[in-house]
C-alpha cells in the first residue's frame, strides 16, 4: 500500500478541497508567457469539480517578501487557469486569509473553482506560522497537495496545512512520487544516473547518494573537469574547482570499492570561448590544449554513455552533459537525450529525468513527450536524488 493517500481515498462531493498548487509561472506584460504548470496542474481541479468538490486553489507567486505587491498578484493568472480548464470559470479573492477568503470559500458552489491571492503576500507562509496555517486550514475541509516542485519548501501552506486538515496527493503529485519511486527506490535494474552541470560542489550530496543506489554514474558537464583533474590529467583553461580535488578524489575512491563505474569524458569539444561562431576541436581529455576550455562532451564519450544505457532497465538524468545553452555545444547533450528516448520508446528504459536545465536541454532535443516521467520541479526534484526529506511530501504520509 502506497505510504501517500490520494484523491481515489475521498469523496469529495460537496467539501471544500484546499489545493496547493504552484502557479509560479513566467509573466510579462500581465500574460502569462509559459503555461506548462497550469496545464500540468489543470487534471487534479478539474476532476476534483467534476465530482462536486469546491476547488479553493491556493499558490505562492514571485517573492513578494510578506507583504501585498500588485506586481506579483496572481490575478492575471485567471483567464490562463480558465482556458486550461476547458472554460470553467474561475473566481477570484484579493486575499488567501481573513474573513474576504473565509465568505468567497463559503460561497463556492459544488463544482466551483476559487484562486486565492498569493500566499507569500503574508510572512506567515514562508516561516511556516502556526496561526497562519489555521487561517488557512479554516477555508477548506480537507487539504490536496499538487506542487511537488515546492515540497521541499516546509511552508504554512505545504506542510503546515497538512497536519491540519485530512491531507491527499493531487494527481500531480502522485505521477511524481511513483515516477521517482520507480526511479530509485524500486527500480528496474541495472539503474544508471546521468548527471550534468557546473560545479561538483553544489552536486556533492547528489554524488555520494546516487553512487549508493546506482549501478553506473556517466558525469558531465563541467563539473567532469574538477574530476578529471583529480585523475592527473589537465583540463586546460576549462571551468573547473581546484580546491575541491581531494573530495573529487575521495568520490572516486568510494566509487570503485563500491565497484560502481563512473563514465567520465574520454574525449571533448574544445574552444578558446564559450560562444557560437568560435573555432572548435574534438580531442582526447588528456589531450586539452593549455589555452582551451572543454565545453562538450565529444562522440566516443557519447558512445559509451549510450553503450551502458543499453544494458540499463532504468536512468535518472539531472543536468546538462555539455554548455548546451550555447550551440554547437549543445550537440552532446541532445545525442544522449535521443538515445535515452528511443531506448524508452522501445520499452528497453524507464527513464526519469528532471531540473530546469535539464528539462530545457530535453525540449530543445525534441524529446520530452518521449521520456517515461519529466519532472518540473527544480529545487524539490534534486533534494529528492539527495535522499532529503522533502517536508511537503513527508507531511502528506498517511497517519
Amino acid at each position: 500500500m502506497s505510504r501517500f493517500a490520494t484523491i481515489d481515498q475521498v469523496d469529495v462531493t460537496g467539501k471544500r478541497v484546499l489545493l496547493r498548487a504552484d502557479l509560479n509561472v513566467p509573466m510579462k506584460d500581465g500574460k502569462v508567457q509559459d503555461a506548462t504548470r497550469i496545464e500540468r496542474l489543470a487534471p487534479t481541479i478539474a476532476e476534483l469539480a467534476d465530482r462536486g468538490a469546491r476547488v479553493i486553489v491556493m499558490s505562492h507567486f514571485g517573492r513578494p517578501k510578506g507583504k501585498p505587491d500588485v506586481k506579483e498578484s496572481l490575478k492575471p493568472l485567471v483567464p490562463a487557469l480558465q482556458a486550461a480548464l476547458g472554460k470553467r470559470p474561475v473566481h477570484f479573492v484579493g486575499d488567501c486569509i481573513g474573513p474576504w477568503a473565509e465568505r468567497s470559500a463559503a460561497a463556492l458552489k459544488p463544482g466551483e473553482i476559487l484562486l486565492l491571492e498569493n500566499t507569500r503576500f503574508h510572512k506567515g507562509e514562508e516561516a511556516n506560522d502556526p496561526e497562519f496555517a489555521k487561517a488557512l486550514a479554516r477555508l477548506g475541509d480537507l487539504y490536496v497537495n499538487d506542487a511537488f516542485s515546492v515540497a521541499h519548501r516546509a511552508h504554512a501552506s505545504t506542510e503546515g496545512v497538512a497536519h491540519l486538515l485530512p491531507a491527499y496527493a493531487g494527481r500531480l503529485m502522485q505521477a511524481e512520487l511513483e515516477a521517482l519511486n520507480r526511479a530509485l527506490d524500486a527500480p528496474q535494474r541495472p539503474v544508471a544516473a546521468i548527471v550534468g552541470g557546473a560545479k561538483v560542489s553544489t552536486k556533492l550530496d547528489l554524488l555520494q547518494h546516487l553512487i549508493a543506489r546506482v549501478d553506473v554514474l556517466a558525469i558531465g558537464g563541467a563539473m567532469a573537469n574538477t574530476l578529471l583533474l583529480a585523475q592527473g590529467i589537465g583540463v586546460g583553461t576549462s571551468l573547473a574547482e581546484h580546491d575541491m580535488i581531494d573530495t573529487a578524489k575521495a568520490f572516486l575512491a568510494t566509487a570503485k570499492a563500491a565497484n560502481k563505474p563512473v563514465i567520465l569524458p574520454v574525449d571533448a569539444v574544445v574552444a578558446s570561448a564559450l560562444k557560437s561562431g568560435v573555432p572548435t576541436a574534438t580531442v582526447a581529455t588528456d589531450q586539452v590544449p593549455p589555452d582551451q576550455m572543454i565545453l562538450d562532451i565529444g562522440p566516443k564519450t557519447v558512445a559509451a554513455i549510450e553503450a551502458k544505457l543499453g544494458d540499463c532497465r532504468t536512468v535518472v538524468w539531472n543536468g546538462p552533459v555539455g554548455a548546451f545553452e550555447t550551440p554547437p555545444f549543445d550537440l552532446g547533450t541532445v545525442e544522449i537525450a535521443r538515445s535515452v528516448a528511443r531506448l524508452t520508446k522501445s520499452g528497453t528504459l524507464v527513464s526519469i529525468a528532471g531540473g530546469g536545465d535539464t528539462v530545457a536541454a530535453l525540449a530543445a532535443a525534441g524529446v520530452t513527450d518521449d521520456l517515461t516521467y519529466v519532472s518540473a520541479a527544480g529545487g524539490a526534484f534534486l533534494e529528492w536524488l539527495e535522499g532529503r526529506v522533502l517536508p511537503g511530501v513527508a507531511a502528506l504520509e498517511r497517519r
